[in-house]
């Protein structure tokens, strides 16, 4: 009996882990709508504003981001949370307006764009694929990743008062590495149980792959990128 309780219990665990992974592929999927929508929106605004008080409106726009995320974490057990996580990524989108325009002014910028989106999902599903197959725990990654990533939001803001374009291409590099980490790490927690809520799965699966495009959009541009 003791043995039937434990293999029932496994087989439970294991379904639940699958349809969490299962909503939050779904989700992300979805999550995709808001973001391109957005992401339209801001490529037609004027974001003059932004050249002329930088560091102002990055705080702005990081205020605004962490102040959703705190809804959407408040609200994770709930529809609400899904409505929020929606709206945030629609968001998300929008804050792209400013890279997509730089992009749009290259000969070449359309094919930069699908590069970097291209060369995203590649990465996703290479990592995805990686944690999925191997069902490797990666939680052993969790304290040198939050570490990296704090420094290199540190460093980033530095960046935002010394402007060194070479420390900005060094820091997307990092970037891409850093969240590529976190992309397998948050993939493995989901499937191994480790994240059993799939709106905040979600959230980490996105904001991963939110940042691997946007760096790798910026090298891209900076290597490949040519004027009329």
């Amino acid at each position: 009996m003791a043995f039937g309780a434990r293999t029932y219990e496994s087989s439970s665990r294991v379904v639940a882990t699958h349809r969490v992974l299962r909503n939050t592929y779904m989700l992300l999927g979805l999550s995709l709508i808001p973001t391109a929508l957005g992401a339209f929106i801001g490529m037609n605004m004027n974001f003059s504003f932004m050249a002329g008080s930088p560091i102002i409106s990055t705080l702005l726009m990081i205020a605004v981001m962490f102040g959703m995320l705190w809804a959407v974490q408040a609200n994770r057990d709930s529809g609400l949370g899904v409505v929020l996580l929606l709206a945030f990524t629609g968001v998300m989108g929008l804050f792209l307006g400013p890279i997509l325009q730089v992009a749009a002014g290259l000969s070449n910028g359309g094919q930069i764009v699908t590069l970097a989106a291209g060369g995203t999902a590649a990465i996703f599903l290479t990592l995805a694929g990686i944690a999925t197959t191997s069902k490797r725990d990666f939680s052993f990654l969790g304290k040198f990743l939050m570490i990296g990533l704090v420094m290199l939001i540190l460093a980033s803001l530095a960046n935002l008062f010394f402007q060194i374009p070479a420390l900005a291409l060094t820091l997307s590099g990092v970037a891409v590495l850093l969240f590529s980490g976190l992309l397998l790490f948050d993939i493995s927690r989901i499937v191994n149980g480790g994240e059993t809520n799939y709106v905040m799965a979600t959230l980490a699966v996105y904001l991963d792959l939110y940042n691997i495009f946007v760096n790798l959009l910026q090298l891209l541009m900076a290597f490949m990128g040519e004027r009329d």
